[in-house]
Formats: structure tokens, sequence, C-alpha cells
């Protein structure tokens, strides 16, 4: 798919990286001047005239389950919408690497590790709190940041959080009772199980 030069009003400068729901671009909003992520949708996935509907509501999801929290150590929704019949949504732009390849690439001490790793604690137990599960927390998705010399940790990519609220879930749950998702090697045992048992919070803990 050939992305435009512009997406409302951002203009989209290069890609960053590529995923299993969409493509994620650097773009530029012009009216505040600041650099931003642009998650634009797969095209093939928009197309398919049998999963198609279901496929906006997957990748629009991220913007209603992470734009509704609003913590330091979990990535901005800024914007979202559709535009040439592109489905994008603009975040924080996050120039960071892998909480894990940080860690390692810094030589840092179990006590800064652990550190870190009490920020991504902080951050679930709030998404949790507003009653979103993440269900994909794997290292590429905390990415590690500097702020004025010091490393923030940034979980990013709700792409297959899960709603538990009422008001959000009538507007996020594409999800049926015993489908697979998230990324294997990281799931929790029953988050891998093909059950009739639906997961809750304690799979991000896992």
């Amino acid at each position: 798919m050939s992305i435009p030069e512009k997406l409302g009003k951002y203009d989209v400068l290069a890609e960053i990286d590529r995923g299993s729901m969409g493509t994620v671009y650097l773009g530029h909003d012009p009216y505040i001047d600041r650099g931003v992520a642009i998650k634009v949708a797969h095209d093939e996935g928009l197309k398919n005239k049998e999963s198609g509907d279901r496929y906006r509501k997957m990748f629009f999801n991220e913007a209603h389950t992470a734009g509704s929290l609003n913590h330091p150590n979990i990535v901005g929704i800024y914007d979202a919408g559709v535009d040439q019949d592109i489905c994008y949504i603009v975040m924080e732009l996050v120039k960071g690497v892998p909480i894990t390849t940080y860690c390692d690439q810094n030589r840092l001490k179990p006590r800064e590790r652990l550190d870190l790793f009490i920020s991504v604690c902080q951050a679930i137990q709030h998404a949790h709190q507003k009653g979103i599960i993440h269900r994909d927390i794997k290292p590429s998705n905390v990415l590690v940041t500097l702020y004025d010399g010091r490393p923030a940790c940034k979980v990013i990519d709700f792409g297959v959080a899960k709603a538990i609220q009422q008001r959000l879930t009538e507007r996020t749950m594409f999800t049926e009772l015993g489908q697979i998702v998230g990324t294997l090697e990281y799931m929790s045992p029953e988050q891998a199980e093909m059950n009739q048992l639906d997961v809750d919070t304690r799979s991000d803990v896992n």
C-alpha cells in the first residue's frame, strides 16, 4: 500500500517499524511543530470482505484503550481517524529501545534494573485500575527512553488490549472466548490455552 505524504493534518515522513496490525511511521504535527508516531492499518486487512469491519475495530481498539489512560510510563495517544480510506492512529513518538536491550547495553546493576521494572509495574497497575488488560507485555513493547539524561520506561502497543469495564467493552471487545491473542513466547498459561475461560489482569502479571 502506498502511503500519502499527509494523513489528516499530519506529515508522513518515514517508516519506523512494521507489526501484525499495522506499520508505524515517523510523522510531524505542523500545527504544534512536534514529531509523532503514526500507526497505519494494513491495507489487506481492511479490504478483506469477510473480516474487514472486524479488523478495523481491532485496529482502533488501541486508540480506544490506550487513549483512556494517563500515565507517564504509558505511550500517549493524540489522535485517530480515517483519511483516503486509510485508518491511522497518532501517538507519542518514543525514541527508545526495548527494556532488555537498554539494561544489557548499559550494564545496569540489579537495583537500577529493578527501578525500571517497578515503573513498568506501576504503568500496568494504572491500566488495570482503568479496566484495561494489555495482553502482550514483552520487552519490545516496553521501551526505555531518556528524559534529561535519566531513563524512563514507556509501555506501548495496546493493539490487542482488552477492556473489562462495560463502557469500553462495548466499543473495543473484539475477541471471542477461546481465541489466542498475543505473543506466544510471553503469554501466561491461561492465555495460551484454547479454552472457554477468559483471561483477567493476572495474565499481564505472569
